[in-house]
């Protein structure tokens, strides 16, 4: 059967908010008002439409030879394919999950966190209530990030925004910073703890995951790509929360030198907010905090 060329899902506020992460270096000017999101990857046309239904949800529309594959990413399932296996059982420990925060935020750096469980830490994870990070407020992100760094091994990268900028002008891709970033964390706990399983959060399909890797030294290439890896690995759960704890500690930081509460994701809020910003503080300043690529930049420039 021929794949689609056009799929329409309706996404929940959790699944929307890694669509934005996952389409945050190729966001367009939405063309319609009843658009809140658009954007283009190399063969797909994604538009997430403003109005909800009785659930909550909102309609996403997947367009162009990769319709099927990107959909997929979000949930979608082949009507005439196998229904999608996330990786090993879940009973694999122990067990080495990464992911990443800030690729959606217009402010702030890209941090990767890896993280190492052992079967004998679920009941105390289970008790700090580690799940999917985007699933939890601010508050308990601090708290319960607190606990875990002080009671499981983890593996942090944060690539600030000057270098960010840097990279990106040299031809990396979101995705390829990404996947370098995933694989050093993966790699240093992996040197560690050899015999553990390994997962990462899927962002891109794994042959491309792995082309973005074909100049490195060493790479990682025992590993299991799930999507929504956060709900089916507790590694990767608690490789997320950490990674929003120390975003947020971060931006905390950038907030206190400027005297601001800097705001988070890539709206509205956030072009008025650069906009005030560079009124006072001029545009080179605002690079430094920034990802220059991202359409905000545009519009304050």
């Amino acid at each position: 059967m021929q794949a689609k060329t056009s799929v329409t899902l309706s996404l929940d506020e959790a699944t929307l908010r890694k669509l934005g992460d996952f389409y945050a270096g190729s966001l367009l000017e939405p063309s319609s008002p009843y658009i809140i999101l658009e954007a283009e990857s190399e063969d797909c046309h994604v538009a997430v439409y403003s109005k909800r239904d009785k659930e909550g949800k909102r309609k996403v529309v997947f367009q162009g030879k990769k319709a099927e594959y990107e959909a997929s990413i979000f949930g979608y399932v082949k009507e005439d394919g196998p229904k999608r296996k996330d990786g090993a059982p879940k009973s694999m420990f122990p067990q080495i999950g990464s992911d990443e925060v800030g690729t959606g935020d217009f402010f702030g750096p890209v941090i990767v966190v890896g993280a190492y469980v052992e079967k004998k830490d679920l009941p105390y994870l289970k008790e700090l209530g580690v799940t999917d990070s985007k699933k939890l407020s601010d508050e308990q992100i601090l708290s319960i990030g607190k606990s875990l760094i002080n009671r499981i091994d983890y593996s942090s990268l944060s690539l600030d925004n000057p270098k960010y900028n840097e990279v990106h002008e040299q031809g990396l891709n979101m995705n390829a910073i990404k996947a370098k970033m995933h694989n050093a964390v993966l790699l240093n706990l992996k040197r560690k703890h050899r015999y553990a399983h390994a997962y990462i959060d899927q962002f891109a399909e794994p042959g491309v995951y792995f082309s973005y890797l074909k100049k490195e030294k060493e790479v990682l290439r025992d590993l299991n790509f799930s999507v929504k890896g956060e709900l089916h690995y507790v590694s990767v759960a608690a490789a997320s929360i950490i990674a929003r704890y120390s975003f947020l500690r971060k931006m905390e930081a950038i907030g206190e030198k400027y005297g601001v509460t800097i705001p988070l994701g890539a709206g509205p809020v956030v072009d008025e907010f650069a906009k005030r910003f560079v009124s006072k503080y001029g545009i080179d300043e605002l690079r430094s905090i920034c990802k220059a690529n991202f359409a905000n930049f545009k519009k304050v420039i």
